[in-house]
């Protein structure tokens, strides 16, 4: 089988495609034929060694692919051949093949294709666990997206409409918020071009935000945190920027506000239980057409370098996959 490996820590062009022996099924577990494999910002930061998790070399990326069932293990129920699934993996995606834990397992409807399922669990996953579990978005709330046209980040515009908020999205492009507009923002700021806090006020008329969604980081960290309402909620998914920003704590004390930090990876681990069914609810969404995904680019496996660059240098809106046609 076809696999991109990490053997250094490297930006993207120093993976390395490699022909492996195809996988057998262990006991316990699942052999998955990889149709589409989500790529993620975060790989990015894996194969750089600037993750907070850090796997041993050499590993093949990748946290989640769609596919079919190909073998079952010993001691699996629930699941046979020929079943259209999502597996989160941890690692191992980028290939034609993956062992999964028949646990992290989820049935795709008919309904979506492959590649549009693939990141689902996890982009998804961690926006609603971030929206739902720590920031208790509430109908009629008004929550703030920054980055909002990346994949985590358009997943929260999308599930903000479903829980019945007020949505601004915030990117770096019209063509970006062009992207967030179609998925359901109701207001759009483009921040590379106008004054992010005068926008935040004009469109909430004074009255500010209440939750704050950041997967970014940087320097507009500090000013949406500004921006919060009395007894509001500030996310903290992740840092895309790079930077890893300074809050002055006086804010979080004059503001009355919570800063929340949200790691899905360890959410799921802790408490996989409630994970599930926060992943199930989701696919209940895509099986009722409430969720679409977008798709900017889809790649062959042999240009996985390329997917990842197209993120790390911020060309894309919505979810780049890696496909297989097996």
């Amino acid at each position: 089988m076809k696999a991109v490996v990490c053997k250094a820590w490297g930006p993207p062009e120093s993976l390395v495609l490699e022909d492996r022996p195809a996988l057998e099924v262990e006991p316990g577990k699942v052999l998955v034929g990889m149709r589409a494999a989500s790529v993620k910002f975060s790989d990015t930061l894996l194969i750089q060694n600037k993750y907070q998790t850090k796997p041993e070399l050499p590993f093949i990326p990748g946290g989640e692919v769609t596919g079919v069932i190909k073998a079952v293990g010993t001691g699996v129920q629930g699941w046979k051949v020929g079943d259209r699934v999502s597996a989160q993996t941890s690692y191992g995606g980028f290939a034609e093949e993956v062992l999964a834990d028949p646990e992290k397992l989820s049935a795709i409807p008919d309904s979506i294709d492959f590649a549009s399922a693939a990141g689902l669990s996890n982009a998804y996953g961690t926006s609603y666990h971030a929206l739902v579990d720590r920031g208790q978005l509430k109908a009629g709330e008004t929550l703030l997206v920054l980055g909002a046209s990346g994949g985590v980040g358009l997943a929260a515009v999308e599930i903000g409409k479903i829980l019945g908020a007020k949505v601004i999205a915030c990117a770096s492009t019209e063509e970006k918020l062009a992207v967030c507009r179609e998925h359901g923002a109701d207001a759009t700021i483009n921040y590379d071009q106008e004054d992010m806090r005068a926008r935040v006020k004009e469109i909430t008329q004074g009255k500010g935000v209440d939750v704050v969604y950041d997967p970014v980081g940087g320097s507009y960290s500090e000013l949406a945190l500004r921006d919060m309402k009395w007894g509001g909620r500030f996310l903290v998914i992740g840092f895309a920027a790079g930077d890893i920003p300074k809050i002055p704590l006086n804010l979080p004390l004059i503001k009355g506000c919570s800063v929340v930090g949200v790691w899905v990876g360890a959410f799921s681990k802790r408490d996989p239980a409630h994970h599930r069914a926060n992943v199930d609810q989701i696919w209940k969404w895509v099986a009722e057409g409430k969720i679409k995904p977008h798709i900017s680019g889809k790649y062959p496996i042999e240009q996985a370098a390329d997917a990842l660059t197209a993120l790390m240098t911020r060309k894309v809106a919505g979810k780049v996959v890696l496909v297989n046609e097996g």
